[in-house]
């Protein structure tokens, strides 16, 4: 019973064991509903689909942000809500360059939908290892926040600059060396990422990599990649590392879900760069001001994140519906 209430009382980096270990069990739920019910079989999913399955992992990172305010107080709430919609913005252009992976490899629809379940296990693992080092670094050495927020006012006013953030997959190195040290096969063999096929010069069968298991890592690497953005972008919102893990992993539950409807859109939110580089910069003063000035407003922040996600959505959707009045 002593052991009990000691493992209850304790606490890692601030947050009691118990909190984590809640979290983590409705993650794995949460996984465990995905891969043993939605991922029994190979499909394609709907765009009707894929909106009512986004708006059920939105409502669930919405009520635990409830969960959060109850427990550990509002003003971390309101930092997980805007860590939440921050990483949320930042990965539908996550969900863009996945899209044009899959157009590359010519994954159809029904083997997209496995790739991306098991695209976004790697994604949970390689997210909380980037956050562990970031944390750890932070709380070494806080003076690394100001090269974060520089980072992301370069990157933001780059994107401005009308940078393009498409893969050159032709020229990427990842591939070329998975083909020289791989056999690769020329189709895809169903939803599998390796097959046994017969060797030219055997009789023996040895091991191939299908296309899907190239643009699985591809992806992988590809989020690697957009994690140099929003790794230091929810730092900037909040040090407290309970609260940058869980929106991360929150938005990123969500993201398989939510790419089906938007990878079918895509042509409509042709000016939502703008408004996700507007954030990245707004992120990268806010975390300056914050130090050398006065503290912002975690509502504040909030408010002008959700202004600017909203007014790209509107906006890109209002340019482009010419196009789809002409469909």
């Amino acid at each position: 019973m002593d052991m009990v209430l000691s493992f209850a009382s304790s606490s890692v980096l601030g947050t009691p064991v118990w909190v984590w270990f809640a979290f983590h069990l409705m993650i794995f739920i949460l996984l465990a509903f995905d891969l043993g019910v939605l991922n029994r079989s190979s499909r394609e999913m709907g765009i009707g689909e894929s909106l009512r399955l986004s708006v059920f992992y939105i409502a669930i990172a919405i009520a635990f942000g409830v969960v959060v305010w109850g427990y550990l107080g509002s003003q971390r709430a309101i930092e997980y809500y805007t860590g939440y919609t921050i990483e949320k913005a930042l990965s539908i252009d996550n969900i863009f360059v996945i899209s044009l992976i899959f157009a590359y490899f010519s994954i159809p629809p029904a083997f997209q939908y496995r790739a991306l379940v098991w695209g976004i296990i790697a994604v949970l693992i390689l997210r909380g290892v980037m956050i562990a080092a970031g944390a750890a670094l932070i709380h070494q050495y806080e003076w690394v926040l100001y090269i974060f927020g520089a980072f992301l006012i370069y990157t933001g006013i780059k994107m401005l600059g009308g940078h393009d953030n498409a893969p050159d997959l032709d020229r990427n190195p990842l591939l070329a060396f998975l083909r020289r040290h791989m056999r690769i096969t020329e189709k895809l063999h169903g939803e599998a990422f390796f097959v046994r096929l017969p060797d030219p010069a055997s009789d023996k069968k040895v091991l191939y990599a299908t296309p899907l298991f190239l643009a699985l890592a591809v992806i992988n690497v590809a989020d690697i990649v957009f994690a140099v953005d929003s790794v230091p972008a929810i730092f900037a919102v909040t040090t407290d590392t309970f609260i940058v893990y869980t929106a991360n992993i929150m938005a990123i539950l969500g993201l398989r879900a939510l790419y089906f409807a938007l990878a079918a859109m895509v042509a409509r939110f042709k000016y939502l760069s703008i408004s996700l580089a507007l954030i990245l910069v707004l992120i990268g003063v806010k975390i300056f001001w914050s130090g050398l000035v006065a503290k912002v407003d975690p509502l504040l922040s909030l408010a002008m994140t959700l202004a600017l996600l909203g007014g790209g959505i509107g906006f890109s959707l209002w340019k482009t519906r010419s196009a789809t009045a002409k469909d």
